[in-house]
């Protein structure tokens, strides 16, 4: 005999929500019941989670006690932490949820799996993490996922102009050729200087590459790095450059 449900209370209760699209599109898909008991309570506890790159871990999982309660009664005579495992993985394969595994850079080792959504963000940080951007925080016990940077190709257009094929071509040469961040540091400086144009961005970035570039001091603030790089450029061979 199943046991029966005393009711919801009375008053304001705790709630989170669905998408439409778990009704109308992925439910009819879900022909297994831990996976089903899983997906909910993932949709449950990743909006308990605060940040851009929301996610759970094998841990948030395997401590729900009504989460390993549920799926003894789904299969008895399986171990709860077993049907977790493959439930977890149906619902990966099924795309309701992605996996990004934290490995040492050096050795290869997986640290730790990080659980998402597949949600626009979830892709996003999934994509860095398979990209290394990522760092454990102080406590060594938790991850960081690192805020994006602005794609190169999108920069350029907010920026400076539309992309034509050349001007892509040489984004794609600098990201290659040009220590991380100098490409995006020598566009900051042509917008700060009405500099809008590749052949002065080019320019900055031969130059800090022939003499080296010029690193702020501690004291610095980064508004006055940028000013003092940029007139390096304006009294220069590079002058005619600027639109005025």
């Amino acid at each position: 005999m199943s046991r029966k449900f005393a009711g919801f209370p009375d008053g304001k209760t705790g709630s989170f929500s669905l998408p439409t699209e778990f009704i109308g599109k992925l439910l009819p898909l879900i022909d297994d019941f831990a996976e089903l008991q899983v997906t909910i309570f993932a949709f449950y506890a990743i909006q308990q989670r605060e940040g851009q790159n929301r996610h759970l871990r094998i841990h948030d999982f395997k401590t729900h006690l009504p989460l390993l309660r549920a799926l003894t009664l789904t299969a008895p005579k399986v171990k709860p932490e077993t049907l977790l495992e493959q439930a977890l993985a149906a619902a990966c394969n099924r795309g309701t949820l992605l996996r990004g595994e934290i490995e040492d850079p050096k050795t290869g080792e997986v640290l730790d799996t990080l659980y998402f959504m597949n949600t626009e963000a979830g892709r996003s940080a999934v994509a860095q993490i398979e990209r290394g951007e990522w760092k454990p925080t102080r406590s060594g016990e938790e991850i960081e996922i690192l805020p994006e940077r602005p794609n190169l190709f999108g920069l350029y257009e907010q920026h400076i102009g539309p992309l034509t094929p050349m001007i892509a071509d040489s984004l794609k040469d600098a990201e290659r050729d040009y220590p991380s961040g100098w490409a995006e540091e020598a566009i900051g400086i042509a917008v700060e200087l009405n500099a809008r144009n590749w052949r002065f961005i080019q320019a900055i970035l031969e130059r800090w590459k022939r003499e080296g570039k010029r690193e702020g001091k501690p004291d610095e603030t980064a508004q006055e790095s940028v000013g003092r790089d940029g007139q390096r450029f304006v009294g220069g061979q590079y002058s005619d450059f600027i639109e005025r």
